[in-house]
């Protein structure tokens, strides 16, 4: 997936979970950050950071912070809307013969469910943007949604379930859970492995302007 009108931009802070303040050619605007997680290994001053600009005049912002370039140099996209956009084109090349997204199942919308031949599957995404000595983790904020949805897929019958986790930096290909932050995702995590739940891990390519699965022989597949 690619944005158009993409703009480099150097980080001043972050006031609140919605907005930050960046510099953008010597003067400060306020823009949309995509992410609503913390961010802090990330989103630091001074940081390298890529902002896609919108057509939409009734907007506040102008902007949507999108990729941020971390202090080991890293790119990592954090728009929050990627992962699922990335988890449709690589499903789209599996030859399912029906995607459904936004898929009611229990009391939950899981993101998507796919049929090929008389296989049924329930798929959740998440993205991963933290990284710690070259092993990505997820949540990086308490996620009561992400634990619920873990354990609709654990209990799922006539369902192959899958958890597939699109990992929004290069050279990452594990992402494990992030227990210091979120031990009751952790838990359902495990609980849902236990329960059969398929853990698929999707390596990325991150550019400025794009998130895009890496394609190539070690590409899972479903």
């Amino acid at each position: 997936m690619h944005y158009g009108k993409v703009s480099k931009a150097v980080f001043i802070d972050r006031p609140n979970r919605f907005i930050a303040h960046v510099e953008i050619d010597g003067h400060e605007n306020t823009v949309h950050v995509k992410n609503t997680g913390r961010c802090r290994e990330l989103l630091i001053p001074g940081a390298e950071v890529w902002l896609a600009g919108s057509d939409n005049p009734a907007r506040r912002t102008a902007y949507d912070l999108i990729a941020v370039r971390k202090s080991n140099g890293l790119l990592v996209n954090i728009d929050s809307q990627a992962p699922n956009a990335v988890a449709r084109e690589w499903l789209d090349a599996q030859g399912f013969d029906l995607i459904r997204p936004e898929f009611q199942y229990g009391r939950s919308r899981l993101d998507f469910m796919m049929e090929r031949g008389d296989e049924r599957f329930l798929m959740e995404v998440k993205g991963c943007t933290l990284e710690r000595d070259g092993i990505g983790y997820f949540p990086d904020a308490p996620t009561q949604r992400g634990a619920k949805h873990l354990r609709e897929l654990a209990k799922a019958e006539g369902y192959h379930a899958v958890l597939l986790f699109v990992i929004q930096m290069d050279g990452i290909t594990e992402v494990r859970g992030n227990r210091d932050t979120d031990p009751a995702f952790c838990q359902a995590l495990e609980e849902a492995k236990e329960a059969g739940v398929k853990v698929i891990f999707l390596p990325c390519h991150v550019e400025p302007d794009g998130l895009s699965f890496a394609a190539n022989e070690k590409t899972p597949r479903l």
